[in-house]
């Protein structure tokens, strides 16, 4: 259900855009006053974020123009305003993004960043071998295997039912947003990981029991309210991992490995709607900017790689 008022709107996605997307500091303020201005002129016109439409966003882009504002400043108003309306979809919120299609002013469109498959694997390895006991080790290599072999939301993962793992199944059903269920094959390393975590978890809840306390729901329990494992905490212990297997650490972001898996199964020949259905995307748009990236990365592999794209002067 989304909130009500402006402020709890704003302050839930700048939180995701902090935890999700390591977005900095000065680029979250910014952000927020772009949403605040975005906000007031809908109030003006009688409406609100929920109820905004494709013409109030293209009205108010309009505006802004009129008010004089620098083309960088409006194209990063329109990045705002499609992005919290991004995170509203994934929440819920709202059934469309009405700034999807929008093109900013003279802006070219950001390609997501990417990992590379040896970059994927050495996080994996280091996975697998962080955390302070045998149980952490388990727990953090379970988390990342399903991520890059699902793709799934940072917040689908943490808050994944442990009866969804019940029985080594080849698939899982995943709960996205505005409640849609998908299917979601695993591959046999998420497979083996989470195996060997559910016997450590189920261990564990069998002694909590036996003190009294309640068994938690989830696949990956946490101590706080919401009884998982927190988008935060999972950001955070990315970046210790990413430290750990010597990947650059503004590059690793629950998003980021997201992104991987994308544009790896591309790369590997999967068709674009194939790749919709499981990222749970509802427009195959917001699917197609995977085959820009891949179509960069080829450019950059030929003009480095190719025989004759060889520096000037050198024979």
């Amino acid at each position: 259900m989304a909130p009500s008022g402006r402020d709890r709107w704003i302050s839930a996605f700048l939180d995701a855009q902090a935890a999700e997307r390591d977005a900095a500091r000065n680029t979250r303020l910014a952000y927020g006053r772009d949403l605040i201005d975005f906000s007031d002129w809908l109030a003006r016109k009688g409406g609100g974020f929920p109820t905004a439409s494709r013409a109030d966003v293209e009205a108010y882009l309009v505006f802004c123009e009129a008010q004089g504002l620098s083309k960088p400043t409006r194209a990063r108003r329109l990045s705002a305003i499609r992005q919290l309306y991004r995170f509203a979809h994934e929440e819920g919120w709202r059934e469309d993004n009405p700034a999807l299609r929008l093109k900013g002013p003279g802006a070219s469109q950001r390609l997501p960043v990417t990992l590379s498959e040896t970059e994927v694997t050495r996080l994996l390895t280091a996975a697998h071998d962080h955390g302070r006991h045998p149980g952490e080790k388990l727990r953090n290599g379970a988390l990342l295997e399903l991520l890059y072999a699902t793709g799934l939301r940072v917040s689908e993962l943490v808050s994944l039912p442990v009866a969804a793992l019940r029985g080594d199944p080849r698939m899982i059903l995943v709960t996205g947003k505005g409640n849609k269920d998908r299917m979601v094959p695993l591959s046999t390393p998420a497979r083996a990981a989470v195996t060997a975590w559910l016997a450590f978890r189920d261990a564990e809840e069998d002694r909590r029991r036996q003190e009294g306390k309640a068994a938690s729901r989830f696949l990956f329990p946490g101590p706080g309210a919401e009884g998982h494992v927190t988008r935060q905490h999972f950001h955070l212990l990315l970046k210790d991992i990413a430290a750990r297997a010597d990947v650059a650490l503004e590059k690793v972001t629950p998003h980021t490995l997201r992104h991987a898996f994308a544009t790896h199964l591309l790369a590997g020949g999967a068709d674009l709607r194939v790749i919709q259905t499981l990222l749970g995307h509802a427009d195959v748009a917001t699917t197609e900017i995977y085959t820009h990236v891949l179509d960069e990365q080829l450019r950059d592999l030929v003009l480095t790689r190719h025989p004759l794209a060889k520096p000037e002067g050198k024979a």
